[in-house]
């Protein structure tokens, strides 16, 4: 059979996986240092991304791989309960994704509200920006969010004393001076991945200039394989590591299924199918957990890259995988002479990517509400934690939601003479109480009131109760009683 019937995009496909492969070999080793774990599980992560995850149906040019986005959460989980954990902690994850993708469950995660989704990103990004400046003056980063933040101004005062945090803070700057300044080149020139020319410069200088700085550690393939162990499934009975599973799976779930919904902006192919990109990401993650290795989620950056460099078909993810396997088994070696600082720069500039600065605005303009579940989230993530935070964010945007739906208005026709009349129309609820009894109560008490609740769609027990109570003290004496017309939906239905 000839290969051009058989693979009609075949060259396409080929060439959209190289692009992918440059983009991602920079980003999976950067993810994995900011993540606390050898710079190989992130290898891996890409490699079951291309190999497993890239294989299966449900968003056929989205591609998966580690993700900025959990580089925090992986952080604290590691620290936490340690690095032969993670295995077990992604593995139960990726169980969770299929179980919820057999469920049809993928769906519903597009109802989140787009502002906790942001407002996570951007104090994931604002967590990696800080913590990575540390890693870019070659300085130990504390562990919380907060910490990171504060301590900022110190780690300033120390670099300038030190000669090689100097030397370091210079090459991180310069590999993000390099990515801010890459897409403004021609076009020849942009057909090299920013990360990849940015970290490559970076080791050129370094070694032409012998600067002083850290390396990665590399101690192979194999090597960094950590099966999970009978001990590391005996800590799925601690509650802290439930929590810490439950975080991993919804925050995986609705990055992946929010960046396939942008992917599928991109491109007029065929669209996603949600439920079965769930279970696709659930079987990555359980394999990655199986290997000891980094959780995916489905990555905008690479997904991109693949789009606009003209993939059709779900060949090129799988064949950016087989190039990071290659290089992973054949080139190792190479990540050696790779700075951390390069690394850094990599990885302040994917955080600084994360804060969604112009969907401040757009927001801002017209439903500040939104905003303030953004910045909520943001700031809590970054004060609390990552799983804490998201929950707090969800909170607030069920509260907001709640609070909107709650819309009420009370118009009032007084003519001067005769029965005030008024009618109250929307939602009566708990959270309008205060305001629905000022009005009334600024009701005249001396002349008859009629109030029409008809027009009320929703009448709860507390605002009835607090109604009726009104209506029955309201009245000076002498004073017609107020009369209340029932709303239509509590009227007796007809025989």
């Amino acid at each position: 059979m000839d290969h051009r019937t058989a693979f009609p995009h075949l060259r396409q496909d080929f060439a959209a996986s190289i692009v992918v492969f440059l983009v991602a070999l920079p980003l999976c080793v950067g993810v994995a240092v900011a993540s606390g774990v050898p710079a190989e599980l992130g290898l891996i992560t890409g490699i079951v991304g291309g190999l497993v995850t890239g294989f299966m149906r449900g968003s056929s040019l989205q591609v998966s791989g580690p993700a900025a986005g959990l580089t925090v959460l992986v952080f604290e989980a590691v620290q936490a309960f340690g690095l032969a954990a993670l295995g077990v902690i992604v593995l139960t994850s990726g169980l969770l994704q299929l179980l919820m993708g057999a469920l049809r469950l993928g769906r519903w995660f597009r109802a989140i509200s787009v502002s906790v989704v942001e407002g996570m990103l951007a104090g994931i990004g604002l967590v990696i920006i800080a913590g990575q400046l540390y890693a870019a003056a070659g300085m130990e980063a504390p562990a919380s969010g907060l910490d990171k933040v504060t301590g900022l101004p110190g780690i300033l005062v120390d670099a300038v004393g030190s000669t090689a945090a100097l030397a370091s803070l210079a090459l991180g700057a310069g590999t993000v001076a390099v990515m801010v300044l890459w897409p403004r080149l021609p076009e020849r020139v942009r057909a090299v991945p920013g990360a990849l020319a940015a970290v490559v410069l970076a080791t050129l200088a370094s070694l032409a200039f012998s600067l002083p700085v850290a390396t990665v550690e590399v101690q192979g393939l194999l090597g960094a394989v950590q099966l999970p162990g009978a001990d590391a499934f005996g800590r799925l009975a601690d509650v802290g590591v439930l929590g810490t599973v439950l975080a991993f799976t919804l925050i995986a779930s609705a990055e992946s299924l929010f960046s396939a919904a942008a992917v599928d902006r991109l491109h007029d192919g065929p669209r996603t199918q949600y439920d079965k990109e769930l279970m696709a990401q659930g079987t990555g993650n359980a394999v990655c957990g199986l290997l000891g290795a980094l959780p995916m989620t489905a990555v905008i950056v690479r997904s991109s890259a693949n789009v606009h460099a003209g993939a059709r078909t779900k060949a090129s993810r799988v064949l950016h995988g087989v190039w990071l396997l290659l290089f992973a088994a054949l080139l190792p070696a190479a990540l050696e002479i790779v700075p951390l600082p390069a690394l850094a720069g990599i990885l302040v500039h994917a955080g600084w990517k994360l804060i969604p600065l112009r969907t401040v605005v757009t927001l801002w303009r017209g439903h500040r509400g939104e905003v303030l579940v953004l910045v909520v989230t943001a700031v809590a993530i970054v004060t609390v934690n990552m799983f804490e935070g998201v929950l707090i964010g969800l909170a607030l945007s069920v509260a907001k939601t709640a609070w909107d739906a709650s819309h009420i208005a009370l118009d009032v026709d007084d003519e001067g003479a005769g029965p005030v009349r008024a009618r109250l129309s929307g939602n009566a609820t708990f959270l309008r109480l205060p305001k629905i009894l000022d009005s009334l109560e600024a009701l005249p008490q001396d002349r008859p009131v009629e109030l029409d609740l008809a027009g009320l769609t929703h009448l709860d027990h507390a605002c009835r109760a607090a109604l009726e109570n009104w209506a029955a003290r309201h009245s000076d004496p002498g004073t017609q009683p107020v009369q209340l017309t029932e709303p239509v939906t509590a009227k007796a239905p007809s025989t």
